[in-house]
């Protein structure tokens, strides 16, 4: 794998718009595919020197790290305040937007001085480099048919996006009801609703063959390209410890479906209570086989920082 070394200055700058407690930042950089453990430092300090390792391993492809780092920061600004200026104890507060933009700006530019260029979607580039090409809408069937490897980056976007989709739900205007995305259900139809403009033939529901006794549904079936998208909603920490185990049982389920050569499993986990977030894909990635059948398996965990 080809690495590329992120200066000092990177690494500083993005340690300096970083927000959240260590255990929110570690389960980010873990999903963002940082190598571990994280460094036992303090707060400032160990986002940049982790940063450091990223682009010193040449097992890891930095750019697309730091991409998956800075995402929510650089895609998703914060909500206007009523008010820019409270007035509190005497003190004027900075509108949260005005301070975000210089921050976002200050971002931007020593990247750029450093040779790279971000795009929204966690995408990071060598200044140089062809532009990435956003993914064109899959319209019909054979479109659909003709094109798995763009329905793999549309997929990716809409899944990692989740959070953000949420935010104008959750947030909505006065006298709006705002909607909740508490159990699996809710993230189901809110992924259902992203992916219909896109793709014509979605299923929820469908039946899958029995397995040690029972029965189970799929979430969606997209028959035009054998795909199965699992969704999962971490409810506790006592959960977190089973989710894996639940969907080696959907693995087993799956495999015995002759419609089904793909199965995404999108795991929700807002709280960040899968302390081991990278482990989990790695130990149920990849393909798996049993005696009924093949299926190749690819995990997705959002959080509240995806």
């Amino acid at each position: 794998m080809s690495n590329v070394r992120l200066p000092i200055a990177v690494c500083a700058a993005v340690a300096e718009v970083l927000n959240g407690s260590h255990d929110s930042l570690n389960a980010l950089f873990e999903a963002a595919g940082a190598p571990g453990p994280p460094p036992d430092l303090a707060h400032h300090s160990k986002w940049k020197t982790w940063l450091q390792r990223v682009g010193n391993d040449p097992e890891v492809n930095s750019l697309e790290v730091l991409g998956n780092i800075i995402e929510e920061f650089m895609d998703l600004p914060p909500l206007p305040s009523s008010n820019s200026f409270d007035n509190i104890l005497g003190i004027e507060t900075p509108d949260p937007v005005e301070e975000y933009n210089k921050k976002k700006e200050r971002l931007v530019n020593i990247l750029e001085e450093h040779g790279f260029r971000y795009f929204r979607g966690g995408r990071l580039i060598r200044i140089g480099q062809p532009e990435p090409i956003d993914i064109e809408p899959i319209r019909g069937e054979q479109d659909e048919g003709s094109k798995p490897s763009s329905l793999e980056g549309l997929l990716r976007i809409i899944i990692r996006g989740l959070p953000r989709a949420m935010q104008p739900l959750i947030h909505r205007r006065k006298g709006s009801q705002s909607l909740c995305f508490t159990s699996e259900y809710d993230i189901q139809d809110l992924l259902h609703a992203l992916l219909r403009p896109w793709i014509s033939d979605i299923r929820p529901e469908e039946f899958c063959p029995s397995y040690a006794g029972s029965n189970t549904r799929m979430d969606f079936l997209l028959p035009a390209h054998n795909l199965v998208i699992e969704t999962k909603r971490v409810r506790d920490k006592r959960h977190a410890s089973k989710v894996g185990d639940e969907l080696i049982i959907d693995i087993e389920h799956y495999s015995k479906h002759q419609s089904v050569d793909h199965l995404w499993c999108v795991i929700y986990d807002p709280e960040l209570y899968i302390t081991n977030p990278k482990g989990m894909v790695n130990d149920l990635e990849g393909m798996r086989s049993t005696p009924e059948g093949n299926v190749d398996v690819k995990v997705i965990i959002v959080g509240a920082n995806a």
